[in-house]
């Protein structure tokens, strides 16, 4: 079952595009109108993107890739769900962004795409779809050209630790071995009619960490962070506007991590 994990999540992840295009957590209608999706984290990292190539790696519909368009960017958002990249696509038409869009898995990348960026983007749930870090991480330095930066925000590992609803401890930190559960509804649409098998893997920060240094990147930030800014689990508290964290628990666990890392 493992060695078919793409096929079984990109099913999964083609079945999310529709309710999430009409959730409101992906506040369409706003997006449309000029709201950035980015957050607070990761535009503190970016500083000014303007006359930049970006490469962002696992864009989902492309949100993210067309709000760097708007702070100027050049953009390439690749993404392995077909549902995603068409509605990608159909986005940036509809807001004229310099964003173009490429349909495949993050490990096939380097056969079908013949360039380098200034900046490999990616950020939140993306690696937990990943089986091998050293691999993924070999991606994003074949992608950034020399003094090139990588820019990464992703929920924290002691989250993917706890079950859903944070009472317990149910999975190991540490990537002992593939997660093979069947999920009701979706993050972003939680009553939406969804019931699809998914195959994730957590990854410590440890092994994070050592597969882009291994790749011969640099390490120049690391930051954790005791909330997310998303809403997108159970049991949260917006406790400051656009920070959210799971209630029972306060600041007492880490939430999201980034780092910078060039080439």
């Amino acid at each position: 079952m493992e060695h078919d994990y793409i096929n079984i999540n990109k099913k999964l992840w083609d079945n999310k595009v529709e309710h999430h295009v009409a959730s409101e957590f992906y506040d369409m209608k706003n997006f449309l109108e000029g709201k950035s999706s980015l957050k607070s984290i990761e535009l503190d990292m970016l500083g000014v993107v303007k006359g930049k190539s970006i490469l962002h790696l696992q864009c989902h519909f492309g949100q993210d890739s067309i709000s760097l368009a708007r702070m100027g960017a050049s953009v390439t958002g690749i993404d392995f769900s077909e549902k995603a990249i068409e509605k990608a696509k159909d986005i940036a038409l509809q807001t004229n962004a310099d964003a173009t869009f490429i349909c495949t898995d993050v490990y096939s990348l380097p056969e079908i795409l013949q360039q380098q960026f200034d900046i490999v983007f990616t950020t939140y749930g993306t690696i937990g779809w990943l089986p091998d870090m050293g691999k993924w991480a070999g991606v994003v330095a074949h992608f950034l050209k020399p003094g090139g930066k990588f820019i990464f925000t992703e929920f924290h590992p002691v989250v993917w630790m706890f079950d859903n609803d944070f009472s317990s401890l149910a999975y190991n930190y540490f990537n002992k071995e593939a997660i093979v559960e069947i999920m009701q509804g979706t993050y972003a649409a939680a009553d939406a009619p969804l019931q699809d098998q998914e195959i994730a893997w957590n990854h410590a920060i440890s092994e994070v960490l050592n597969a882009l240094l291994q790749k011969g990147l640099t390490l120049t930030q690391f930051n954790e962070y005791d909330y997310s800014p998303y809403n997108c689990f159970r049991h949260t508290e917006e406790f400051e506007p656009g920070k959210f964290r799971i209630k029972h628990l306060g600041n007492k666990i880490p939430m999201v991590y980034s780092l910078i890392a060039l080439k």
